[in-house]
């Protein structure tokens, strides 16, 4: 193979690199994070290193069972699997303000707990986000995003 061969196929994989890392950025998971709380008039959240090193850390630890189970630790959480390996930041995280449908402003409560990601997202006193996506071994894909200080205390409203 000659040398302008290897450097096409390089530059190929380059940009197929970084469409895909392109596709899950901090910026990616705040943009979508921050059309929600705009709407209810709750400042926008700032990324974080630490949060985002714990949600790697956490997800990591799920590619083999890709399980969907709360990590317990000091943060408040969403989580989403799919079956689509390929799902972006975007993908899934628009899933979470889409719960608002399930939130009862007047009553502040859920229909059928279904409403508890959108109520973290509109957290009005987190600040800080953190995410992470894993491929797990059995083709899903995991997402986690973490949020400081966490929300979602009974009978506190967003």
């Amino acid at each position: 193979m000659n040398s302008s061969n290897i450097l096409v196929i390089l530059t190929m994989l380059s940009t197929c690199c970084f469409i895909c890392l392109a596709q899950n950025t901090p910026h990616d998971y705040l943009d979508v994070h921050n059309k929600a709380p705009a709407e209810v008039g709750v400042p926008p959240l700032c990324w974080d290193d630490t949060l985002a090193a714990y949600a790697m850390n956490y997800s990591e630890s799920k590619i083999e069972s890709c399980e969907m189970v709360h990590s317990g630790g000091p943060y408040g959480e969403n989580l989403e699997e799919a079956s689509d390996p390929e799902m972006t930041a975007t993908d899934a995280v628009n899933f979470w303000p889409d719960d608002k449908k399930y939130y009862n402003n007047a009553t502040n409560s859920c229909v059928q707990d279904e409403c508890r990601h959108y109520t973290q997202v509109v957290w009005h006193d987190t600040l800080h986000l953190g995410c992470d996506k894993a491929h797990c071994t059995k083709g899903w894909t995991f997402i986690i995003c973490s949020y400081d200080p966490p929300g979602n205390y009974v009978g506190d409203r967003p």
